[in-house]
């Protein structure tokens, strides 16, 4: 499976000297991946929303929205 362009996600960042240049929600310092993580280990939005104050509804929506739109896109053939 490719990699997701997450510079294609208005929702996310990334800074050099910011969280290590990681993806994170834009103006906070919530690595997507961790987003990720919560989930696959069973959390929901509402979970992560509680556990990590600042965190937008919205933002993570539009995060996860964009990795499923992703899984939609065919690949180009080599």
């Amino acid at each position: 499976m490719p990699l997701l362009d997450w510079s294609q996600c208005p929702a996310v960042e990334s800074i050099p000297g910011k969280v290590s240049g990681a993806w994170v929600l834009r103006n906070t310092r919530m690595p997507v991946a961790t987003i990720f993580e919560n989930l696959e280990a069973g959390a929901n939005i509402d979970d992560i929303l509680a556990w990590y104050d600042g965190l937008d509804r919205d933002q993570v929506k539009a995060v996860i929205e964009f990795a499923a739109r992703s899984l939609d896109t065919p690949v180009a053939s080599r």
